[in-house]
C-alpha cells in the first residue's frame, strides 16, 4: 500500500509587547526569581479583570495580514477549560470560532524539486500563556515538580496551518519561513530555545490519493527546527510500523524525549468538546475598525519574500543565496551591512554562507553574538584582494577570528600568514622544483597536464602553502617550455 504523510502545524508565537496579554506586568520575565513576575490579573484571582493590551491586537493583525489572512472585524474570546498545575485559574483565555484571521496561506520554496507550494493557514488567533513546569527529573519519572506562573499571561498568536506538508523537511522550511516573517514584522525574535516560537505537530498516515485523513497524534511544545524534524521522522515510523503489523494508531498526546529520540504517550487527544469553550464574560467581543486593519497593512515592513527578490535583483546573487540570506532577519541584516563596506556580493555571500555559517552552527551561536562582525570579515576580504594572504590561508585566518574575536590584520601580523609576494624568491623555489623532478617535468611536456599539479603542490610544499597559487601556476609554465 502506498501511503502519504499528513501533517499540520500549530505555531504559537510569543509577541515581543512590554506588558502582558490583559495586565501591567512585564513580559521580560527570563531569569527572574520564580513566581514574582505576577499579578491578581495574570494569576486569575477572584474580583481581578482582564483588559485588553491594544499592542497585542496590532502585533497579530500584523502577523494575519502578512500570511494573507481575512480579518475578522468581529471576533470574539473563549475560556479554554482545562485542569494543568501551570495554569492557576484552570482555564485559558483564547479564541474559538471566531478568531483574528482565518482563511490564508504561506508559500514555500522547495529547494530538492525546485517546486513552489501553497501551505493554507486555517487559522490566526490570539491567547495567553501559561505558566512553565520544572519537573525534578525526566517527565516521566518525576516524583514532583514545581511550578513558574512568571510566564502566565504572556501574550500569543496562535498560527494553526492546514494539513498540506508532506513530510519533516517540509515542515522545517514553513517554520523558518514563519519565523522569519515575525522577525522580519518586528513581533517576535524567534528564539525557539527560549520558548518565543513553539511548535505542536499533528501528524496522520493515509493511503495515497485518499481524500481521508488517517488518524493523528500529535506531539506539543517543541522548541527547535532539529526537534521538530526528528519527532516527524519518528513517529511517521512509528505509525508506518504500526499500520504494516495491523495494528491502529491511537488518536493521542505525545511528549519529544530529546535524550532517548522517541515520542512517548502523554495522554489521550482532547476534542473541542473537553475543553468546554465559553464565551469569556469578563470581556466583550473584539472590533477592529477597518481604518486601523488599513493602517497597519499600509505600514507592514519589507517582509523576507520581496526582500528575498531585492537581494537578487539589487547584488545580483543567486536565488539559493538570496532564501538563505533571508532566512532569518538578523542574517540578511548583516549581509546587507556587510555589501555597504564591500564592493563584491557574491563572494560576501559564499564566506557568509559558508565559513560564517558552518562555524555558528558548529558552536551553537546565533548571528548576532557572532564574533566576527562585519567590519572584520571585510577587513580579511580585503586582505585577499591585496594578495597579502590567499584563499586557502583565508580560511585559517577566518578559523582564528572566529575563536579569538580578533581581527584578520592582527592575526596576520602575530602569526606572520602573508603570501610570499617577492618575485624573485618565488623563481628561486620554482627553478628549485623544476630541477628535482625532472620526471614531472617530462610528463607534462607530453601534455600529462596532472603533472603540472603535482609540480604546483611542490612549491606550496616548500613555501609552506605562501606562494600565490596564480602566480606559480603560470611561471611554471614559462619555465618548463624554455627547458
Amino acid at each position: 500500500m502506498k501511503e502519504e504523510v499528513v501533517i499540520g502545524l500549530e505555531i504559537h508565537i510569543q509577541l515581543m509587547t512590554k506588558a502582558k496579554m490583559f495586565c501591567h506586568c512585564n513580559t521580560n520575565y527570563i531569569g527572574k526569581e520564580p513566581n514574582t513576575n505576577t499579578c491578581p490579573v495574570c494569576l486569575g484571582l477572584p474580583g481581578s479583570l482582564p483588559v485588553l493590551n491594544k499592542k497585542v491586537l496590532e502585533f497579530a493583525t500584523r502577523i494575519a495580514l502578512a500570511l494573507n489572512c481575512e480579518i475578522n472585524t468581529v471576533s470574539r474570546f473563549h475560556r479554554k477549560n482545562y485542569f494543568y498545575p501551570d495554569l492557576p485559574k484552570a482555564y485559558q483565555i483564547s479564541q474559538y470560532d471566531l478568531p483574528l484571521g482565518r482563511n490564508g496561506y504561506m508559500e514555500i520554496f522547495l529547494p530538492e524539486s525546485q517546486e513552489r507550494r501553497r501551505i493554507g493557514i486555517t487559522r490566526v488567533h490570539i491567547e495567553e500563556d501559561a505558566g512553565k513546569l520544572v519537573h525534578e527529573r525526566d517527565i516521566t519519572s518525576s516524583s514532583y515538580s514545581l511550578v513558574d506562573y512568571n510566564r502566565c499571561g504572556i501574550p500569543l498568536a496562535e498560527v494553526v496551518t492546514e494539513p498540506d506538508l508532506h513530510s519533516s523537511e517540509e515542515a522545517r522550511i514553513f517554520l523558518m519561513k514563519l519565523r522569519s516573517i515575525v522577525q522580519h514584522l518586528g513581533v517576535c525574535d524567534g528564539n525557539m530555545e527560549e520558548g518565543s516560537l513553539r511548535s505542536d505537530v499533528n501528524i496522520s498516515i493515509r493511503k495515497a490519493k485518499s481524500r481521508n485523513l488517517g488518524t493523528k497524534t500529535e506531539v506539543k511544545n517543541l522548541n527547535s527546527f532539529r526537534a521538530v524534524k526528528k519527532t516527524l521522522q519518528f513517529e511517521v515510523a512509528r505509525q508506518k510500523k504500526l499500520l504494516d503489523e495491523g495494528k491502529k494508531v491511537i488518536q493521542e498526546t505525545r511528549h519529544w524525549d530529546e535524550s532517548k529520540n522517541i515520542t512517548i504517550s502523554m495522554r489521550s487527544k482532547e476534542e473541542a468538546h473537553d475543553y468546554r469553550y465559553f464565551p469569556e464574560p469578563d470581556l466583550l467581543p473584539l472590533k477592529v475598525d477597518l481604518k486601523l486593519i488599513d493602517e497597519i497593512r499600509k505600514n507592514l515592513p519589507e517582509l523576507p519574500e520581496a526582500r528575498r527578490e531585492r537581494f537578487i535583483k539589487d547584488y545580483q546573487i543567486p536565488r539559493y543565496d538570496a532564501e538563505i540570506l533571508t532566512s532569518s532577519k538578523s542574517l540578511g541584516d548583516y549581509y546587507e551591512k556587510a555589501t555597504s563596506l564591500y564592493h563584491n556580493s557574491k563572494v560576501l555571500s559564499n564566506w557568509i554562507m559558508g565559513e560564517l555559517i558552518r562555524h555558528l552552527n558548529e558552536k551553537k551561536v546565533e548571528i548576532e553574538d557572532s564574533p566576527i562582525s562585519t567590519e572584520k570579515l571585510v577587513g580579511m576580504l580585503k586582505l585577499m584582494d591585496e594578495g597579502i594572504i590567499s584563499g586557502k590561508m583565508a580560511k585559517d585566518v577566518f578559523e582564528k577570528m572566529f575563536k579569538t574575536g580578533k581581527g584578520a590584520s592582527q592575526i596576520v601580523k602575530e602569526s606572520g600568514i602573508t603570501q610570499i609576494t617577492d618575485e624573485n624568491e618565488l623563481f628561486e623555489v620554482i627553478d628549485k622544483v623544476i630541477k628535482e623532478n625532472p620526471d614531472s617535468v617530462e610528463d607534462f611536456s607530453k601534455g600529462k597536464e596532472k603533472a603540472l599539479n603535482y609540480l604546483m603542490g611542490q612549491v606550496m610544499r616548500y613555501t609552506k602553502g605562501r606562494a600565490k597559487p596564480d602566480f606559480v601556476f603560470g611561471a611554471l609554465k614559462e619555465r618548463i617550455k624554455k627547458i
